[in-house]
């Protein structure tokens, strides 16, 4: 067994028992494994062992790796801040986008989306913890843009997205959680294909999934630390 596969079976156990310790399925449950900085064979690895959804943070990288192991199976998830001018990779080369934030990207993701492919499943990042340096909208900006987005032919409204504050204390995680989750089930009140919430990393997934989370987003527990000695300036 590889280090990769052995790191996937826990990652898998560990959301088994936090799925079980509140009642949920883990099939609820989708592990995205975050491939940033890793390199192809990584992934490779990975499928290997059974992963088939994979999130990366950089446009170019994840392009890169999508050529490289050329696998229809697998499902790319682009889970980075994205400029209008990498607009295009994305709707060309990834089957998600969890970071929409405004409605000039929604839009360009729309127009730019081949029409040979399935429309780009999306997802709207929310700033739950009102951070300055991270990308998302407010909660109560969400009604408009998911009205707007959810228009756009070539893009699926699929649910949201959120990075909450790192946080040790296991209460306060929960709480964060739960008002992501309290909008998740609102939204999906309003439209019929909202399905995932994407939310949780290592050090409060727990937390996440008791609260409703259904896609965890796991990077370094899977693949190992990062190598951020290339400079990634092209997301």
């Amino acid at each position: 067994m590889t280090s990769i596969e052995h790191n996937l079976q826990q990652v898998r156990e560990r959301i088994a028992t936090a799925a079980a310790s509140c009642g949920r399925s883990p099939a609820e449950i989708t592990l995205l494994a975050v491939s940033k900085t890793k390199p192809a064979s990584a992934v490779a690895e990975a499928v290997i062992a059974g992963q088939r959804c994979f999130g990366e943070n950089y446009v170019q990288e994840g392009v890169d790796k999508i050529g490289q192991l050329k696998n229809s199976s697998l499902v790319w998830h682009f889970i980075g801040p994205l400029q209008s001018n990498k607009s295009r990779l994305v709707a060309e080369h990834f089957d998600w986008c969890h970071t929409v934030d405004r409605l000039k990207i929604a839009t360009r993701l729309n127009e730019q989306r081949p029409t040979c492919l399935a429309p780009l499943n999306v997802l709207i990042q929310i700033n739950i913890s009102d951070e300055h340096s991270k990308s998302g909208i407010i909660l109560e900006a969400l009604p408009e843009l998911a009205k707007e987005v959810a228009q756009l032919p070539r893009l699926t409204l699929r649910g949201l997205m959120a990075i909450p504050a790192p946080e040790t204390d296991y209460q306060r995680q929960l709480a964060v959680c739960q008002q992501m989750a309290s909008a998740f089930s609102e939204l999906k009140k309003h439209y019929p294909s909202v399905d995932t919430l994407s939310l949780g990393m290592s050090d409060d997934m727990t937390a996440a999934i008791a609260a409703g989370s259904t896609m965890v987003r796991i990077g370094t527990a899977i693949f190992g630390a990062r190598d951020y000695g290339t400079t990634h300036n092209n997301n």
